[in-house]
């Protein structure tokens, strides 16, 4: 098994407590049936109650090429705004993948927040997969759960 890691970052508008909430806290619920392009059909927890150890089955629209995963939560720490998981079980990202595991820091970043991720992808024995390759699905995935959309909708919803 070989061993590939990814770190990408993305800014965003919003306060890094706002980014955080919005992703992590409320992703299974609130963000999801606000967000018009989302494409995750549902987030379902089959154990525990959203902290760590917590397993979710991650079921996506009929447009993504996954249907589904499931992942555990490995932490989540809203006073440091840390949250890492891996997947567990289901269709991986690619082919040749095994596992992923993720985690994911909010931190500020001038009058809103950065979003870094480091991403650590354990790739089959037989697999011929690269750096480079990981690296494009991984931006292309990261893409798809788009910002743009999650801000708008906490900045139009100044309650959030």
């Amino acid at each position: 098994m070989g061993v590939i890691a990814v770190d990408t970052e993305r800014k965003s508008a919003l306060p890094p407590a706002k980014l955080f909430k919005a992703f992590f806290v409320d992703s299974d619920c609130k963000i999801l049936k606000a967000l018009p392009n989302a494409i995750i059909k549902n987030v379902e927890i089959l154990q525990g109650n959203g902290g760590a150890g917590t397993i979710k089955s991650v079921h996506f629209n009929e447009d993504f090429p996954v249907k589904n995963i499931k992942h555990r939560v490995e932490e989540l720490d809203e006073d440091n705004m840390i949250y890492k998981y891996s997947i567990v079980d289901g269709e991986t990202l690619m082919p040749g993948i095994e596992s992923a595991s993720y985690v994911i820091k909010i931190e500020p970043s001038g009058t809103g927040s950065v979003c870094k991720q480091h991403t650590t992808f354990y790739t089959k024995a037989d697999s011929n997969i690269n750096e480079e390759e990981i690296k494009a699905s991984n931006e292309k995935v990261a893409k798809m759960f788009n910002f743009k959309d999650v801000e708008a909708y906490v900045l139009a919803n100044p309650n959030y």
